[in-house]
């Protein structure tokens, strides 16, 4: 879009160049306002594109932070909950590692969503079970307080895969690039410049704009979050428990 415009501009500039000495001052004040003002509506639009590619990132680990924990204190229950309590939470890194995989905001995002947080519901009730069962006993409370902020880290990332560039913000960035780059070529062509240079402008303000996009959108180009910590702790979840919780909790532990 950006190139045609380009080559629109040149070949307006090129029909009014018997003009140009009426034109080329306002033409040349105008091209030049316009692209200051264009550069600037980029690097903003880039700007929010990075910094929720960024949270995207810091959300996905501290979910898989979180769930390692969890993992981990489960393990110290006393049984049948610790075991059921286990199979639950690889279950889980499963449905997290699925998440990275689909689109935000679609129909298999929100499937998996609502298993992960029917998984929840099944973990905190087995954790409050515990809790009735060994009021006393410090591996229920130190369990529950991770599995709260498991949930709430689940939250925070789903919260920031949704949380995207308002549609009327790339818009606007498409619009003002095209419109500053096609009166940048009719300028030039209008006061008989080459415009090969402002044709390179062209394609790298699309990329620019193709990168912004990208990083505001994962999953649906060669630019997606990183999940590669989820994997990797689910696969840490695969091999037997490395502790052997108790049997029994007796009520004065």
């Amino acid at each position: 879009m950006t190139l045609a415009a380009t080559l629109l501009g040149a070949y307006v500039g090129r029909r009014v160049r018997h003009l140009s000495s009426s034109l080329s001052e306002s033409f040349g004040v105008m091209q030049a306002a316009l692209l200051g003002v264009v550069g600037l509506i980029l690097a903003f639009g880039l700007s929010l594109s990075l910094s929720r590619y960024e949270d995207r990132r810091a959300a996905a680990v501290e979910e898989t932070n979180a769930i390692g924990t969890t993992w981990l204190r489960a393990q110290t229950l006393a049984e049948p909950a610790r075991n059921r309590s286990l199979r639950l939470l690889v279950d889980y890194a499963e449905s997290a590692v699925l998440i990275s995989e689909y689109h935000p905001g679609s129909v298999e995002e929100d499937e998996v969503a609502a298993r992960e947080s029917a998984l929840q519901r099944r973990l905190w009730s087995l954790a409050g079970g515990e809790l009735d069962a060994h009021p006393t006993a410090s591996a229920p409370r130190l369990y529950v307080e991770t599995l709260n902020e498991m949930i709430d880290a689940q939250t925070t990332r789903l919260a920031a895969l949704n949380n995207q560039v308002p549609d009327a913000v790339f818009l606007l960035e498409i619009l003002g690039a095209c419109i500053a780059l096609g009166v940048l070529a009719a300028y030039l062509s209008l006061v008989g410049r080459g415009v090969g240079g402002v044709l390179l402008a062209s394609v790298l303000v699309a990329f620019l704009l193709f990168v912004t996009a990208d990083l505001d959108r994962p999953t649906r180009g060669p630019i997606e979050v990183p999940d590669t910590v989820i994997k990797d702790q689910l696969a840490s979840m695969r091999p037997p428990p490395a502790a052997s919780g108790p049997q029994s909790v007796s009520a004065g532990s």
